[in-house]
């Protein structure tokens, strides 16, 4: 199983332990899980996340007017059975919510959109999904109704609680696919009724929808990741990844039933980045059924998911733990590197050649991350490439099987590395080196970019580094392909520069190492900044937590890094840590603005001497 899912097993996802909740609500819940009207439940949920998502401004009684208006006029969706194709109704649904909403200059402020509504078809959902806005961490807005609110207003009964919760979600995190969302919007509404029936709902109410908030956070920003490997990467790279899931998770299914699998899902996967949730409702459906008939020849795994009532058994399933490795021989995986018809049966069909030796090699090795096994299989790719236009391909190919093994070890070496480092200097002291090698790399990021950065980069080493050895590579792997496709997406809106831009585009298996052996950008050149602009020494700051005070000196260190990148990084450190003794002790003064103003010149004095000196004397002060 994937390190970062580890926190919500399978257990999260049972309906009955989905935060411990009475057998009533369990029995009540089978009862109408094969029934149309939570079939049409759906359908309107479905459809009011799709609105929500897109028009993320537009108020909650808006929202539910177009949901309801999009089923009016689609009305074959609310006919449909639960073994029908749901393409056909998906597709009108969505042309038609595009057309409703161009067509419609009073129903929500389409001033942003009109651009798109001068497109056509594909090009005019490509313009709209641009506008999407993944923001959810700056909404001043609370996230749902606060919970000393939530059991009056279920009493009341004047609003759907769940069709609220569906709505503020759906704003928030636009780019989180619809059946997760259903998922935990049942558990939302468990929590509900189970909190509101004890003494202390309010306390009761904040412990369990904590986890809900977080996995939905967690998961949604996994949800984008595989969205935008679809669109920026090549079709091979999407299959390669959906084929490394599929088979880690089941390898003791076959190729041929892993390859139709692979199909299914990057089908539905692109459905669901389009943003058509009530497809990618209806998709998932369809595709758990087929798996849950199908479990005898996929996972072992797969039982107490396929026991769950709707919709809480396909998340169950994707959290799954993986089946138990297979005791397979090593002869497969030799026939790719050692068999004299390798550059033949390359030539004949290299798509399906490549696939099976992906198949073949990651059921071997379950314990590796997604992104070290598409190392290999580029690296593959790229040997037979060369091998199979020479003259004796065998003896250039023969050798294959250690110059894989090298991309494994080479992977592992750099996360000893790193988390060796963050061993020996502590949580605090290691992101203070990463903002300072990383404002050399991208210098061009604002201070408060870089930290943020740095600050994701540092909780992924305090979460994997602890982590028995053969764990920590696959949880740094797993982590780093996320805060590196952040950096990429930044990259995208606003160019960062040649380096960060060849790192983001050149290949996603080789992001990681590109990013580690990434150099200084040494044609920045920083806007004149002096160190009273910097260093902020005002009263507020004494009643800063200690998270705070962190960013501001390392959005210090940074600052002082665009201006001297060649200076020795000790220097920088010397000042962060003046800064940080500085507020430390004129906090604690009797007289807190008589010791700043008597202290804080004294700190600006030797950053402007920093600042000032020659790069090449190594400045340690």
């Amino acid at each position: 199983m994937e390190i970062a899912k580890a926190l919500f097993l399978i257990a999260f996802f049972s309906y009955d332990k989905c935060e411990s909740l009475q057998t009533s609500l369990l029995q009540a819940a089978r009862q109408h899980v094969n029934e149309q009207d939570h079939l049409e439940e759906n359908l309107q949920a479905s459809v009011s996340m799709m609105v929500a998502q897109f028009l993320q401004d537009a108020a909650y009684d808006k929202v539910q007017a177009i949901a309801h208006e999009l089923l009016d006029l689609t009305g074959k969706c609310k006919l449909l059975k639960p073994h029908e194709s749901p393409s056909e109704c998906a597709r009108r649904l969505m042309a038609t919510f595009l057309t409703h909403v161009c067509g419609n200059q009073g129903l929500v402020d389409n001033q942003v959109f009109t651009d798109c509504c001068k497109r056509k078809n594909a090009a005019r959902l490509r313009c709209f999904l641009s506008y999407k806005k993944d923001d959810a961490d700056s909404r001043d807005t609370p996230l749902m109704p606060r919970p000393e609110l939530i059991c009056a207003m279920a009493e009341e009964g004047n609003v759907s609680l769940k069709l609220r919760y569906i709505y503020e979600m759906s704003r928030r995190y636009p780019f989180l696919y619809g059946p997760t969302l259903l998922t935990m919007s049942a558990c939302y509404e468990i929590a509900v009724q189970s909190c509101c029936q004890e003494e202390n709902a309010t306390e009761c109410l904040r412990t369990k929808l904590e986890p809900i908030r977080k996995y939905i956070r967690g998961i949604s920003a996994r949800h984008r990741h595989l969205c935008e490997i679809g669109t920026k990467f090549s079709e091979e790279v999407a299959s390669a990844v959906e084929l490394i899931l599929l088979t880690k998770k089941q390898p003791k299914a076959n190729f041929s039933e892993i390859a139709k699998l692979t199909r299914d899902v990057k089908n539905l996967h692109a459905t669901c980045c389009e943003g058509n949730t009530l497809a990618c409702v209806l998709g998932r459906r369809q595709l758990m059924n087929y798996t849950c008939s199908n479990q005898d020849i996929l996972s072992s795994k797969f039982a107490e998911c396929c026991e769950q009532p709707e919709p809480f058994r396909g998340e169950c399933i994707i959290n799954s733990e993986n089946d138990d490795e297979p005791n397979l021989s090593p002869l497969p995986l030799t026939r790719f590197t050692e068999d004299q018809s390798v550059c033949e049966k390359f030539s004949g069909d290299q798509d399906g050649f490549l696939q099976e030796f992906l198949y073949e090699y990651s059921r071997r090795h379950l314990e590796l991350a997604v992104p070290v096994i598409l190392r290999v299989f580029e690296t593959y790719k790229r040997l037979l490439e060369k091998c199979c236009k020479l003259e004796n391909p065998l003896e250039c190919h023969h050798s294959g099987k250690e110059m894989l093994q090298r991309v494994v070890l080479e992977s592992r070496d750099r996360v000893k590395t790193y988390c060796d480092l963050h061993k020996q200097l502590g949580a605090s002291n290691f992101q203070d080196r990463l903002t300072v090698l990383y404002t050399k790399k991208a210098p061009q990021l604002s201070a408060q970019e870089l930290v943020m950065l740095t600050k994701k980069m540092a909780a992924s080493a305090n979460r994997c580094c602890p982590l028995r050895d053969e764990l920590q590579s696959a949880c740094l792997e797993d982590q780093a392909k996320l805060f590196l496709g952040d950096l990429c997406r930044r990259h995208g809106g606003k160019p960062v520069n040649a380096g960060v831009g060849s790192c983001c585009d050149d290949s996603y298996a080789f992001r990681k190492p590109c990013f580690d052996d990434l150099q200084a950008d040494g044609t920045y050149i920083s806007p004149p900044l002096a160190c009273d602009q910097v260093i902020s020494l005002k009263e507020d700051l004494c009643r800063a937590q200690d998270e705070e005070l962190q960013t501001e000196k390392q959005k210090l260190l940074s600052n002082l890094v665009k201006q001297k990148p060649r200076v020795a990084e000790e220097a920088f450190h010397s000042i962060g840590e003046g800064f940080l003794l500085l507020l430390g002790k004129c906090c604690h003064a009797q007289r807190r603005e008589a010791c700043f103003q008597q202290e804080g010149p004294q700190l600006i004095m030797r950053c402007q001497s920093l600042l000032e000196a020659d790069s090449s004397q190594s400045v340690l002060l």
